[in-house]
C-alpha cells in the first residue's frame, strides 16, 4: 500500500496561496537531533535567523537550549521575550543599534546579551555610550576566516584590539566569532579539512590570550554545514540555524545530516497561459529569488516542473506538451533557501495530523518589536 505523503494538507479550501507552512513535529525532530549530535546541550548556540518566531524558540527552549544567536534587534528582543537567559546579537552595531541594545539591556535584566566588535571606533562608541547607561556589555571580536564581509583577519591585530577593548569601560571582551558560512564542499571529509584550516588560527588566538593572562576565551564557530565538525570540538559553541526547517540546498549538499524540511511553501495554479506553460501564484515576493530561477523551489509533487519565468506574483513552469495541470491544482514547494523565504510571510500555518493546527508569527521579521 503506497504511503500518504507526509505534507499533504487535507483542509486546503482553508488555506489561501500562496502560503508558508510550517510541520511542527518535523521541527521537533530536527531540535532533537541537533541536541543529541553533540556532547553538551550546553555548547549549543542556535541562530534564530531562520525561524523568527517565539513558537521554534520555546521549542528549543523546551529542549535545554539556553544560548541563542541573531543578526537584528528585533531577534534579540524576541528571544528576551521568550525568556532566552543569553543572547549573542551577532552583527556589529552602529550607534543607532547601539541605544537599541543598551535598551533591551534594561529592559530585560534576566537576559545576558552580547554583541560583536571588529575596530576600535566601535569599541569606543560602544564603551561611552554602555558606561553612560551603567552597564557593561560583552562582546565577541568577530573574525574573518574566510567570508570576506565583516570581521578581522584572525592574526596578531586580534590580540591588539582585544588588549585595547579590555581596557574600556563598559564593555568587557569574552570571547571570539567566527562564521565559516562559505565552507559548504559536499564531501565531507573535503569540508572538515577546509574547516580545520579555518579554524586552526582561531585556536591559536585562544591559547594565545590565555597565555597572555586573559580568561579563556568564549568561541562561538560556524554554521550548519561545518555543525558536526565544530560538534566534536569539547570546548566551542555551535551556531546552526537552517536546522529547523532545512531546506533543498542543505539536503542536497549535506547528506550526512539527518535534519529534514519542515517548512514549505504552497501555491496554486491559476492560469494556462500556453498548451505546455502553468502558471502558479509564486512570485518573488513569496519565494526567495536571489538564487538561480531554476533553483528557487522544487516541487515535491511536481518535481517535472521548470521555472521559466518570475514576477512579482507570479511564476511561470514548463509542464510540457500533454501536461494534466488545471486551475486550482495545489503544488508544495520545497526552497531552496528557506531563511529569506521565512521572511517574506508574516505568518506560517502549522500542519499537524494533515490539517492546519493554527499559525506561527514570523514575529522578528519586522525590524522593530518594542525597541
Amino acid at each position: 500500500m503506497e504511503q500518504t505523503p507526509w505534507y499533504l494538507i487535507n483542509d486546503l479550501d482553508q488555506l489561501d496561496t500562496p502560503a508558508l507552512v510550517i510541520y511542527p513535529d518535523r521541527v521537533k525532530q530536527n531540535i532533537d537531533f541537533l541536541t543529541h549530535a553533540i556532547n553538551d546541550v550546553g555548547r549549543l548556540r542556535p541562530h534564530v535567523k531562520t525561524h523568527k518566531t517565539r513558537e521554534a524558540t520555546q521549542l528549543m527552549l523546551d529542549d535545554g537550549i539556553r544560548k541563542f544567536k541573531c543578526a537584528t534587534i528585533a531577534e534579540a528582543d524576541m528571544l528576551a521575550q521568550c525568556g532566552a537567559p543569553d543572547v549573542l546579537l551577532a552583527y556589529q552595531p552602529n550607534s543607532v543599534k547601539i541605544h537599541r541594545l543598551l535598551a533591551l539591556i534594561k529592559a530585560y535584566p534576566n537576559t545576558q546579551f552580547a554583541c560583536l566588535v571588529d575596530n576600535m571606533d566601535t569599541g569606543r562608541t560602544l564603551s561611552a555610550l554602555a558606561s553612560a547607561a551603567g552597564v557593561v556589555v560583552p562582546v565577541y571580536i568577530d573574525l574573518n576566516v574566510g567570508m570576506n564581509r565583516t570581521g578581522i583577519t584572525p592574526d596578531e591585530n586580534v590580540l591588539a584590539l582585544y588588549t585595547e577593548l579590555s581596557e574600556l569601560e563598559g564593555i568587557q571582551p569574552v570571547g571570539l566569532h567566527a562564521y565559516d558560512g562559505h565552507l559548504r564542499n559536499p564531501d565531507i571529509a573535503l569540508r572538515t579539512t577546509d574547516c580545520d584550516a579555518a579554524f586552526l588560527p582561531v585556536q591559536k588566538l585562544a591559547d594565545e590570550l590565555v597565555a597572555r593572562g586573559f580568561p579563556k576565551p568564549v568561541l562561538v564557530v560556524g554554521g550548519s554545514p561545518t555543525f558536526p565538525i565544530h560538534a566534536r570540538r569539547s570546548e566551542v559553541e555551535c551556531s546552526p540555524g537552517t536546522f529547523v526547517y532545512w531546506d533543498r540546498t542543505y539536503k542536497t549538499i549535506l547528506p550526512e545530516q539527518s535534519f529534514e524540511p519542515a517548512a514549505l511553501v504552497v501555491a496554486r495554479v491559476i492560469s494556462l497561459p500556453s498548451p505546455t506553460k502553468i502558471c502558479l501564484d509564486l512570485g518573488h515576493k513569496s519565494i526567495a529569488a536571489e538564487c538561480d530561477l531554476e533553483q528557487r523551489v522544487t516541487f515535491l509533487n511536481a518535481p517535472e516542473l521548470k521555472a521559466v519565468g518570475q514576477s512579482e506574483e507570479h511564476l511561470v513552469v514548463d509542464a510540457g506538451a500533454g501536461h494534466s495541470y488545471r486551475v486550482g491544482d495545489v503544488l508544495y514547494g520545497l526552497p531552496n533557501h528557506i531563511c529569506p523565504t521565512c521572511a517574506l510571510y508574516e505568518r506560517a500555518f502549522t500542519i499537524e495530523e494533515g490539517s492546519i493546527s493554527g499559525e506561527w508569527r514570523t514575529i522578528s521579521r519586522d525590524r522593530t518589536l518594542t525597541y
